[in-house]
């Protein structure tokens, strides 16, 4: 918190007092402040011009045969600011005078401190008006973060620090923060604020302004804030949605980690709304990745296609033909002949060549035969085998039709044959 010098406060105390009696209806802190600068010496407080800057000091000209200089710590209530940002050789300022040196000739000033009286003011207007201040967060301490506005450094509880809590602070560090006061002690000029509030106040007003606008089908570009074991939540912009593990992936994973990670940026489209429950379901699939509508393009009934065994049943197994897309090969299309269980073939990664027999799309079924694979070899093979059979015969006519005419001049003419010939 700010604070002035022992002197400064003392005054001001005193000078608040004076005037709570005078008037029972506190008056402003404005009127305090003034009150207490009349009282004290007028060497107190200064008007100087800035005549030079360097990494540790502030050079100022304040009209006095001493030089006056502001050290970089009393320079402003954010300890981490270069003096370099804060001011620039020939900016004016109201400064309070912390030491006198006339052996040195020098004056120690302070502008932190009258930064703080007049800031004082306007925090406690904000506590009574709920007026948001704009600050930033200089230091994280035990139980919370410091945050400096208008010159006055209010503690923030850890409690009210974000929108939801956070175990480490440390991320906030200099970070331009808006907040509520909530509770002021004007005795000793300390106040309390909160980031929550104007967090979560600022949230209802996006809440309320997206659900008069959204729509199913509706697209949008969000950040993936947390996983769960059945889906992963994204952030739209202040509102947040949900991808169903389902809809992550066309093919089945166990677990959002596989597809996303907390931060990645996604594109989703508004699957379904519940307005009365504020719920969002979001969609991340693209349709031109469905591996069904893959399927239906490349594979008809008839094809024939390599699949690997995925999983077994007792009346069957499963193949996968693409990514996505598993047939069932029933145990009676797996062997030509009878077998009791699928294992007594197949095994689990090993990969088989079946052929497509049937297809319903509108229960996302695909049957499987390896059968009709081996019924069409063993006919290619017997017709092979029947080829081989026909051409010795073919060989045996072949050899019987050149006829030898020598042999016929030789052969006796019997009566038969002469009277054929007569």
């Amino acid at each position: 918190m700010s604070e002035v010098n022992e002197g400064a406060a003392k005054v001001t105390d005193t000078a608040a007092a004076k005037t709570a009696k005078e008037n029972p209806a506190e008056g402003s802190f404005e009127e305090m402040l003034e009150e207490s600068l009349k009282s004290l010496n007028t060497d107190e407080k200064v008007h100087g011009v800035v005549v030079g800057v360097t990494p540790t000091e502030v050079l100022v000209d304040v009209g006095r045969k001493q030089a006056g200089y502001v050290p970089a710590s009393e320079l402003s209530a954010d300890p981490n600011v270069k003096p370099e940002d804060v001011v620039k050789v020939g900016d004016k300022m109201d400064l309070l005078i912390m030491r006198t040196n006339d052996q040195e000739g020098t004056i120690m000033l302070s502008k932190k401190r009258i930064d703080a009286l007049k800031g004082w003011d306007k925090v406690v207007k904000a506590e009574e008006s709920g007026e948001i201040l704009d600050g930033v967060i200089t230091d994280v301490i035990k139980g919370g973060v410091l945050a400096v506005t208008n010159g006055v450094r209010v503690f923030i509880p850890a409690s009210h620090a974000s929108a939801s809590r956070m175990e480490d602070l440390t991320p906030l560090l200099k970070q331009q923060v808006r907040f509520k006061i909530i509770e002021t002690n004007k005795n000793r000029r300390r106040a309390v604020g909160s980031i929550r509030l104007v967090a979560r106040e600022e949230r209802k007003k996006k809440e309320d302004a997206f659900w008069a606008t959204v729509e199913v089908g509706q697209r949008f570009t969000g950040v993936v804030k947390s996983l769960t074991s059945y889906g992963a939540f994204v952030d739209l912009g202040g509102i947040d949605g949900m991808i169903h593990i389902s809809e992550l992936s066309w093919k089945r994973i166990k677990h959002p980690s596989e597809i996303v990670n907390v931060g990645d940026t996604v594109d989703v489209y508004i699957r379904d709304l519940n307005a009365e429950k504020k719920k969002i379901s979001l969609g991340y699939r693209k349709s031109e990745d469905n591996p069904w509508e893959i399927f239906k393009t490349n594979y008809p009934v008839g094809s024939i296609v390599n699949a690997k065994i995925v999983g077994m049943t007792t009346f069957g197994a499963f193949a996968q033909i693409i990514p996505g897309i598993d047939g069932l090969v029933h145990i009676s299309q797996i062997a030509d002949r009878r077998i009791d269980k699928p294992q007594d073939e197949l095994e689990i990664g090993q990969e088989v060549s079946v052929k497509i027999i049937k297809v319903d799309y509108e229960n996302k079924r695909i049957s499987l035969s390896i059968r009709a694979l081996l019924e069409k070899a063993d006919e290619e093979e017997q017709a092979e085998k029947e080829e081989t059979k026909e051409e010795p015969v073919i060989e045996e006519v072949a050899k019987e039709e050149p006829v030898n005419e020598e042999t016929i001049a030789e052969e006796p003419v019997t009566e038969d044959s002469a009277s054929a010939q007569e």
